[in-house]
């Protein structure tokens, strides 16, 4: 079974993408965050990797970035699709719901980068003027009207350094700064795609609003809101699965 397209599972999804796990975790980079996944999505077949482990107990900052990149890599991905909860700090998207961005801005420190560190690896400056594929994106939003899913087409996504999330302050400042939704985990995540010459691209699940912009504790908002967005992901994977074994994923390429 060859798979070139690869999801990046984040928060959630723990009871999905049933498959057997396959290979190593093991990379040059260090090891991989789990052993990646052969599963089957709307009769097509995809690799999955669940960014935070088997046991959801790696959190955000901690996440070995560069090796669960290297891994699909090594595997044949040509594309990534990274799952991603956010909250919302903008009314671009209400709880529940889900979106594709389409910039990014990288709030996170300590974490390594990139694969060019210099010497042996070399040195190389990314053009990352669009840190989502506009193709990708398309093919998600396209597999979101076939679904009959509302999905919001862009925003941006501010990346926080977490575990903790942010004060009502900094959320201002995110707004301040362009900023429609906070997370933990699209950097360095995309940026290293990119250098690998993977497509990537967020379906981003909205969960909550962010600090200072909703009612109730955020905890609770998350576990009020978290299924239906996920379950929305779900039905825009099982569309873009669709979309591989018809040919109209292929072609949007």
């Amino acid at each position: 079974m060859d798979s070139t397209t690869a999801i990046i599972a984040g928060s959630g999804f723990r009871d999905c993408f049933a498959g057997a796990a396959e290979g190593a975790a093991e990379t040059r980079w260090g090891r991989a965050s789990a052993r990646p996944r052969r599963t089957i999505v709307g009769d097509a077949p995809f690799w999955v990797l669940r960014r935070h482990g088997e046991d959801h107990d790696i959190p955000a900052h901690a996440v070995n970035y560069r090796a669960n990149v290297a891994l699909l890599k090594d595997l044949g991905a040509r594309r990534v699709i990274a799952l991603n909860t956010v909250g919302a700090i903008t009314d671009i998207c209400a709880p529940g719901g889900i979106a594709v961005p389409a910039q990014l801005i990288d709030y996170t420190w300590g974490r390594a980068q990139t694969f060019f560190d210099g010497g042996a690896s070399g040195l190389s400056h990314l053009d990352f003027t669009a840190p989502f594929a506009p193709g990708l994106r398309g093919a998600l939003l396209d597999a979101a009207c076939r679904g009959g899913v509302a999905c919001i087409d862009g925003g941006v996504y501010a990346v926080t350094q977490g575990p903790r999330l942010e004060t009502a302050a900094e959320i201002d400042r995110l707004e301040r700064d362009g900023a429609d939704y906070v997370g933990m985990t699209a950097m360095p995540e995309a940026a290293l795609a990119a250098e690998l010459g993977i497509e990537y691209a967020c379906l981003a699940l909205v969960v909550n609003a962010a600090a200072g912009r909703g009612a109730g504790s955020i905890h609770a908002q998350v576990e009020a809101a978290a299924d239906r967005a996920e379950q929305a992901a779900l039905t825009v994977l099982a569309a873009l699965g669709e979309g591989v074994c018809d040919g109209s994923f292929a072609a949007s390429q």
